[in-house]
């Protein structure tokens, strides 16, 4: 699955639904996906956010891991996680990231893009088989 939207709070809202479908066509687990996906989306759209440009969100198989992406236009603004105040409002996205995923990272792209991806193991067992390789889908729809 592959789409791309607005860097808002709706558009950030927007990637988990639409994830947690795309996870529940592909018969996978939306724990831990969905957080992830809604942790990545909210930082796009909040640090990432440059006003007339997309963030991307694609999700995909590869043997048993579920990789996450979300590409952003603010390659000059690399995420990181931080040590914060037990009484702190916000700032925790990462860690959340850090916690749940097996392992994520930022990777530059065109400028002035970057992609912050994160991947889980995910169960491949005969009644869990998603599609290997990206979905594309220029529209917004889901599709596997």
């Amino acid at each position: 699955m592959s789409l791309r939207l607005s860097p808002t709070p709706r558009g950030a809202r927007l990637a988990r639904l639409l994830a947690t479908e795309q996870l529940r066509a592909w018969g996978l687990p939306l724990d831990p996906a969905a957080l992830i996906v809604a942790e990545l989306a909210a930082n796009a759209a909040t640090h990432g956010r440059v006003p007339g440009r997309d963030f991307g969100l694609t999700l995909y198989v590869v043997g048993g891991t579920l990789r996450i992406e979300v590409t952003d236009t603010r390659g000059d603004r690399l995420p990181h996680t931080q040590l914060l105040a037990p009484d702190a409002e916000s700032g925790r996205g990462l860690v959340l990231v850090e916690a749940l995923a097996d392992k994520w990272g930022v990777a530059p792209g065109l400028p002035p893009r970057k992609t912050v991806w994160a991947e889980i193991s995910v169960d491949r067992s005969p009644g869990n088989r998603a599609p290997v390789g990206p979905c594309r889908c220029g529209t917004g729809r889901l599709s596997s």
